[in-house]
């Protein structure tokens, strides 16, 4: 029984261990086979998911579409995340006992989210109900964003306020590796970084 014992914890863990699972339906019928998202991430609603390609959501995430969610290329989540489309605080002091199993009690509170394309969200964050992040923002890890961020923010905190802009982290790291980063792509980013691709 000891040696079958220590093969089958390996399977067992093979089984159960987070991964990442390429290639995602979109909810306009999109096919986005550079997007990935962890297996141990649950996504509520995903028929109101919209996602652009190359999005990476990492794992134990919880991602709730049901208020309707874009998510726009190149997003990255990384883990221990919350992303929230509704909100029942409200309604639950309003209906108290009502509230459950009522189908649509007063109070619940639902807005869309829009997440910018190339933005990263670090871990322990949550993007509340209603909230647009630009393109290009960085959510350092626990902030808590409800509102609209502008493109190329840092925000940090709780509740998260602007501390920088990415570009100038951007330009800095380019300056630095300029001979191994090239011309071409420091001229392609920068013609993203002033808008001329959109």
């Amino acid at each position: 029984m000891n040696g079958l014992k220590r093969p089958l914890i390996g399977l067992w863990q093979r089984l159960v261990a987070p991964r990442m699972v390429y290639g995602v339906r979109s909810a306009d019928g999109g096919w986005r086979a550079h997007s990935r998202i962890g297996s141990h991430t649950h996504v509520e609603a995903r028929e109101r998911l919209v996602l652009g390609d190359h999005v990476f959501i990492g794992q134990f995430n919880f991602i709730d579409a049901s208020g309707g969610l874009r998510i726009d290329e190149g997003c990255q989540i990384t883990n221990f995340v919350s992303v929230l489309t509704h909100s029942s605080h409200l309604a639950l002091r309003l209906e108290r006992e009502r509230y459950w199993g009522h189908a649509a009690p007063a109070g619940v509170q639902r807005a869309p989210v829009a997440l910018g394309a190339w933005s990263f969200i670090g871990p322990h964050s949550v993007i509340a109900p209603g909230s647009t992040l630009g393109r290009g923002v960085l959510v350092k890890a626990g902030g808590y964003v409800s509102g609209d961020v502008p493109a190329f923010a840092i925000v940090e905190g709780q509740p998260a306020r602007v501390v920088g802009d990415t570009r100038e982290l951007d330009r800095a790291w380019i300056e630095q590796h300029e001979a191994s980063y090239g011309e071409p792509a420091r001229l392609a980013y920068e013609a993203w970084a002033r808008g001329e691709d959109a």
